[in-house]
C-alpha cells in the first residue's frame, strides 16, 4: 500500500548533520545550501556549502573552517533530513574535496564535496578477467578486494569469461549487473546487488496540488521496440544461439496498461532490434541479454520529472504513486534518480526523475 507522508503544518528544514558520527550544531548552524543527488547506477554525492566568515581568533584569522579540524579529507559526513514520516537518512560517506569562494561583496564560503564508499571502487582502474563465474561472483570478489560486505539478490547464467578491460571496478559491476538486469547501491559498508524486479522498497503517494509541486511526463514510442533479437555461438556446442525477447518479459509490471512496445505494434508495425555488440556463448547468456535490453528500454517508455516538498523516503529504487494526473499519467513509477535540495529561500525540495512502461487507459 501506497504510503502519504504526515508532517507538521510548520517544521525546520534545515538538514542535521553528523560528522565522524557526532552531531555538530556549528556546521548546521553554518550551512548555507545542500544537494544530495543519488540514482540507480550507484555511487551518491553530496555538495555543501557553508558560511566562512566569523569573529576573529587570537591569530586575527576570521576564516572558520580552513584549519582542517573540523572539515577535512576523508571525513563521514551523515545527513538526515525531512520532518515526521517524511524524515530520514539521506546520505552516508566521505569527504573527498573542499573548495574555498570568494564572492564579490559576500563573505566568504567553503564548498565540500563528498560521495558513497562506491568511490573507492570508481578510483581503481585495471584490466583483467575472470572464468567460468556468475556475476555473484564477480561482484562478491571485487567488494572483498575493497574490503565491503555484501548484500546480494541476483539470478544470471554462468559465464565462460567476463572480461574488465580498463574499466574501473564500478563501471564493470555496473555493467554485469546491467546484463541481468540487476541494479547496484551501498549502504555504509555493505554493497547492496538486487534484481529490479525482486527489489523490495518502500511505496510512497503523492497527489498533484498536495506535496507533488510540479510534474512533467513524456510517453514516447521513439526508442520502443516489439523485439529484441540476440544472437551467438555456442562453442562447446558448435551451434548457433538466436534468442528473442518482447512484451512478456515486462509484463508482470504493466498493471493493465498500454506498453510502448504494444502500441508501436498496432500503430506503426513491428520493430525488431538486433544486438549486435555482445556476443553470448550459451542459451542463458542470450536470453538474459535479450530479456535485459528489452526492459531497460520498455521501463523507458513513460519517463518523468517531479518536485516535491521535501522527503527524505524518496530514494532511487523507490515506487511513488502519483495521484491527479489523470487517467494516462496517474498511478506507480519508479523513481530512477532523485536530488534533495535545502536552502534559505526553498527549503526541503525533493527533485526527482521517474520511467515506467506503461500508459494508463482512458
Amino acid at each position: 500500500m501506497a504510503e502519504s507522508a504526515t508532517t507538521d503544518a510548520f517544521f525546520s528544514s534545515r538538514p542535521s548533520l553528523k560528522l565522524e558520527g557526532q552531531a555538530n550544531s556549528g556546521i548546521e548552524v553554518s550551512l548555507l545550501s545542500l544537494s544530495v543527488h543519488e540514482n540507480t547506477d550507484g555511487l551518491f554525492r553530496c555538495e555543501a556549502t557553508l558560511g566562512n566568515w566569523g569573529s576573529a581568533d587570537s591569530n586575527g584569522e576570521r576564516f572558520i573552517y580552513f584549519d582542517r579540524s573540523e572539515l577535512d579529507f576523508g571525513k563521514t559526513l551523515n545527513i538526515d533530513m525531512g520532518d515526521g514520516d517524511a524524515a530520514a537518512e539521506i546520505f552516508n560517506g566521505r569527504i573527498t574535496a573542499i573548495e574555498g569562494r570568494f564572492p564579490q561583496q559576500k563573505p566568504a564560503e567553503i564548498l565540500i564535496l563528498a560521495e558513497d564508499r562506491l568511490q573507492d571502487l570508481r578510483m581503481l582502474r585495471r584490466s583483467r578477467s575472470f572464468d567460468n563465474v556468475t556475476v555473484s561472483d564477480v561482484i562478491e570478489t571485487i567488494a572483498n578486494e575493497h574490503e565491503l560486505s555484501t548484500d546480494l539478490d541476483i539470478n544470471g547464467p554462468t559465464y565462460t569469461v567476463l572480461t574488465q578491460v580498463n574499466q574501473s571496478d564500478l563501471a564493470f559491476i555496473r555493467e554485469c549487473a546491467r546484463d541481468i538486469d540487476a541494479e547496484i547501491w551501498i549502504d555504509g559498508n555493505i554493497l547492496h546487488a538486487q534484481s529490479r524486479s525482486r527489489r523490495q522498497t518502500e511505496t510512497l503517494s503523492l497527489s498533484y496540488g498536495h506535496r507533488l509541486l510540479e510534474f512533467s511526463v513524456c510517453a514516447d514510442l521513439a526508442h520502443q521496440r516489439s523485439k529484441v533479437r540476440v544472437s551467438g555461438w555456442d562453442v562447446a556446442a558448435k551451434e548457433s544461439i538466436i534468442h528473442s525477447s518482447d512484451e512478456m518479459a515486462i509484463q508482470g509490471e504493466l498493471e493493465d496498461q498500454s506498453s510502448g512496445g504494444q502500441l508501436l505494434t498496432e500503430i506503426f508495425g513491428q520493430r525488431v532490434d538486433q544486438l549486435v555488440h555482445q556476443v553470448p556463448h550459451t542459451n542463458d547468456e542470450a536470453r538474459n541479454m535479450a530479456e535485459a535490453s528489452y526492459r531497460r528500454t520498455a521501463r523507458r517508455f513513460l519517463t518523468g520529472h517531479g518536485l516535491s516538498e521535501g522527503d527524505g523516503r524518496i530514494r532511487a529504487g523507490t515506487h511513488i504513486v502519483l495521484n491527479d494526473l489523470g487517467p494516462l499519467f496517474s498511478g506507480k513509477y519508479y523513481v530512477s534518480e532523485v536530488t534533495h535540495n535545502y536552502d534559505s529561500r526553498n527549503g526541503f525540495r525533493s527533485s526527482f526523475r521517474v520511467e515506467r512502461p506503461g500508459l494508463g487507459r482512458s
